[in-house]
């Protein structure tokens, strides 16, 4: 494990790492020749999955939606309906990376593309560096838990857990959690005035055409994610789905050149390859993690301790924290989800909530410092903003996510009610 943490230091790629280690360890703990075999059937059983399918699919969906402007169009829409309050242009930052996640499923691509947006709208109308960059970040982190999420696909696949059934929990926490920003915007602006000028109120007539210029959006959201939870698709089938009406939606615009057409290919390969060597690795490294029973120990330590299932929460909430000041969070899940989901099995707590939960958590260490990913991207385009007030237009919407947590821990609910109720 020490020797994991230096390759990751030393910036080895996590999936490189983490096979390294896996085959190293099983090699120690069983034979070279068991190791060997891990390597040589491992990385074609696990990519050769049709279910694994979902993951480019759905990533090849979000970068056609940035090609055709969908981002834009969304927070125009926003804008024109909230923008003429006081911190009506963050509030509608907040709107559009919900939306903009419920089509791309990733936390990097929201805060990029709705940084280009927003922010140049916002110091435009004089906002405050801190509260443009601050909400842009926490926004962008609603791409891993609205679905469809590329992080919850890929907990799903670890635990072995439905797809659909986490897509269906993800639901109703993420639009909590983007109600909590909105209404941290709003406490901000109350107490500072100064931080969100309100802008124009925009006439009916021009609101209305700013609403019908995200009808495209709002159509493939109803159909894709819809679909899925009308059980006319499968999660698969929705991904492609979607991917297809995104590239129309592009060619119709004019907004699909072959050099933007073959940079979005390009940039669905790069990620998905990235995901499927953390994947790979993954798969590598549990059997190390199973011989060497530290899962299992770590389980029963935390029995002989006698914790109520809350208790073993808030040691789990505290480490992930600590864990996401220095590392990404996807490199977080991947790493952890082997030795933490054999606790939460013992102790009776629910897979699917427990992933809800663990999403939230790797959103804020998305936003933590030193690491802070979203708050990187944020910084390339505001580069003019230091990062201390980046990270100070943060903890606000940081102890927003703290609430969220709190409020899915006294109502379980929240996440649960959507996949008891719609999957048996």
């Amino acid at each position: 494990m020490v020797a994991l943490l230096i390759l990751l230091a030393l910036r080895m790629p996590i999936g490189l790492a983490m096979s390294l280690v896996g085959a190293v360890g099983v090699a120690i703990l069983n034979s070279p020749h068991a190791a060997l075999n891990s390597l040589g059937s491992f990385p074609y059983s696990h990519a050769a999955v049709q279910a694994f399918a979902v993951i480019p699919l759905f990533v090849l969906m979000g970068n056609f939606a940035a090609a055709s402007g969908m981002g834009r169009d969304l927070y125009a829409a926003a804008h024109a309906w909230v923008g003429h309050r006081r911190g009506g242009l963050a509030s509608a930052t907040v709107i559009a990376c919900a939306g903009f996640a419920a089509l791309s499923g990733s936390s990097v691509a929201s805060a990029v593309t709705m940084g280009r947006v927003c922010l140049p709208e916002m110091r435009r109308y004089r906002y405050d560096a801190r509260l443009a960059t601050g909400v842009v970040a926490a926004g962008g982190t609603l791409g891993i838990l609205i679905p469809p999420s590329t992080v919850l696909v890929v907990y799903a696949l670890l635990t072995e857990q439905s797809i659909g059934r986490l897509f269906l929990a993800g639901f109703l926490p993420g639009i909590l959690l983007a109600a909590l920003f909105v209404l941290t915007v709003g406490i901000l602006c109350a107490l500072r005035p100064d931080f969100g000028p309100p802008g124009e109120r925009l006439p009916a007539r021009e609101r209305l055409s700013a609403l019908s210029g995200a009808a495209a959006f709002l159509a493939v959201v109803v159909i894709t994610i819809g679909g899925i939870y009308a059980g006319v698709f499968t999660v698969t089938e929705a991904a492609a789905v979607g991917a297809v009406l995104t590239m129309a939606h592009a060619l119709w615009r004019r907004r699909l050149p072959f050099a933007v057409l073959l940079d979005s290919l390009l940039q669905t390969v790069r990620t998905t390859a990235m995901v499927f060597l953390i994947l790979i690795g993954a798969h590598i490294f549990t059997p190390f993690l199973a011989l060497s029973r530290i899962p299992v120990d770590l389980a029963s330590m935390l029995a002989g301790l006698e914790l109520p299932g809350l208790g073993v929460l808030a040691i789990l909430l505290a480490a992930y924290l600590i864990l996401g000041m220095f590392l990404e969070g996807f490199a977080m899940m991947v790493l952890t989800v082997p030795i933490v989901f054999p606790i939460i099995s013992a102790l009776g707590i629910d897979p699917i909530w427990f992933g809800i939960f663990m999403v939230i958590v790797l959103e804020m260490g998305l936003i933590s410092p030193p690491v802070g990913i979203n708050v990187f991207v944020v910084k390339g385009v505001a580069e003019d903003v230091p990062m201390r007030a980046i990270f100070a237009g943060i903890l606000p919407f940081w102890l927003a996510m703290v609430a969220c947590i709190a409020l899915l821990v006294a109502f379980p609910q929240i996440a649960l009610i959507l996949p008891n109720s719609m999957i048996r």
